[in-house]
């Protein structure tokens, strides 16, 4: 499809021409494990013969989240792990990567209790200094990981020095794009090897599909990338693949809302006496804005904040939400509310989230798409009814 179409018009037909027996406007799910060849070793269209190796839903999905994300190549996998997992095989026994310090529990253990077994180290290093990049690099260094914003705490890493930094060096740099997703941010279009997503989260839009998708326009990552998909195996069903594809097509006007709300959420914490801190790179305060406004269309629908207090003081406020779930994820049109050093982050050592400043009152937010003074007044009440309870 013509890449000069505007995001939105991509989102929903990229991949999705009407589908050529029917007619179908929308791409059928396509639920076959295997395909009837057209003569012996001649696989149907020539390239349908079993659905590891190639699914036309599956397709249609690669298809379209390559053409949002302005790559030449798209995979998808079982779950943003898998497809985080399946990169790995990029790397071998003796290699090095260098990791932005503050990531995704799920990552942090990949990288630490799985691939340190097959000889693959990673070193932890804070990505909002680029300067960390040179004093860490080491002769055996191959991979360059980072999370912009970090998760939970919304720290940013300057995409064009990362992705200079990494070809100077022959280094592959990955960025897990899940928070901002590629309307907010297009990490290829800064040299960046490679975007990795949970498609779980803010592409599937609805918390009804586990599934993860990766992007590149490096036909050599790409096929080393294919070989393995099929090769290991962790790919989708074509259910999922159409959830995530359906996903896509409202993802602009979702993320519109998810801001929208964000924002004006963010500015309240901001100024409320039972907080902390606030993390949200859309606030003028945030140390990174300039750079935010530099490399993001928008600031996206996540927030991270300290309620005063500590960990008393957050399943105070945390239990009595009515809107906001309590619940790990994120990126679903309902809002939702984590305590990572609980939740997604516990698979962290207590030492290390200290370090980072994952502290027992720090609680990550996943704002909705609802109406946005429900979700303000959830907030306030909540605040109210915990500070009742911890003085009662």
């Amino acid at each position: 499809m013509n890449p000069r179409y505007g995001f939105e018009t991509l989102a929903i037909h990229a991949g999705q021409d009407p589908e050529a027996t029917t007619g179908a406007v929308t791409t059928p799910i396509f639920q076959t494990s295997t395909y009837a060849q057209e003569g012996l070793g001649k696989p149907f269209q020539g390239k349908y013969e079993y659905s590891r190796t190639e699914n036309p839903t599956r397709g249609a999905l690669e298809e379209c989240i390559a053409a949002l994300e302005g790559g030449s190549h798209g995979l998808a996998f079982s779950s943003g792990m898998a497809a985080t997992a399946n990169l790995m095989n990029l790397l071998k026994a003796g290699d090095h990567m260098l990791c932005g310090d503050d990531v995704y529990g799920g990552t942090y253990r990949l990288f630490v209790r799985v691939m340190e077994k097959f000889g693959i180290q990673t070193e932890f290093v804070d990505l909002s200094d680029a300067a960390a990049l040179e004093r860490h690099r080491r002769p055996n260094t191959r991979m360059l990981w980072i999370e912009t914003p970090t998760n939970p705490l919304l720290k940013l890493a300057d995409l064009e020095a990362c992705a200079g930094f990494a070809k100077r060096h022959n280094i592959i740099s990955v960025v897990d794009n899940t928070f901002m997703t590629p309307y907010f941010q297009r990490p290829l279009e800064y040299g960046i090897d490679v975007v990795v997503h949970s498609a779980t989260k803010y592409l599937g839009g609805h918390s009804d599909v586990v599934n993860g998708v990766l992007v590149t326009s490096s036909k050599e990552i790409y096929d080393n990338q294919k070989f393995h998909q099929n090769a290991v195996g962790a790919v989708p069903g074509p259910l999922d693949a159409w959830l995530v594809l359906r996903g896509l097509k409202t993802l602009a006007v979702r993320m519109q809302r998810h801001e929208e709300n964000a924002r004006a959420l963010a500015a309240m914490l901001a100024e409320h006496e039972a907080v902390e801190s606030v993390y949200y790179p859309g606030l003028p305060a945030h140390p990174q804005h300039a750079l935010a406004k530099k490399q993001m269309r928008g600031f996206g629908g996540m927030i991270s904040f300290v309620i005063r207090g500590g960990l008393e003081a957050a399943r105070a406020f945390m239990e009595r939400l009515r809107l906001f779930t309590l619940a790990e994820s994120l990126g679903g049109v309902e809002s939702l509310a984590d305590h990572p050093a609980i939740m997604t982050h516990a698979s962290i050592p207590a030492a290390r989230r200290a370090e980072l400043g994952i502290s027992d009152g720090l609680i990550r937010l996943s704002v909705g798409i609802e109406t946005q003074d429900d979700l303000a007044n959830d907030l306030e009440q909540a605040f109210e009814a915990a500070a009742k309870g911890l003085h009662a």
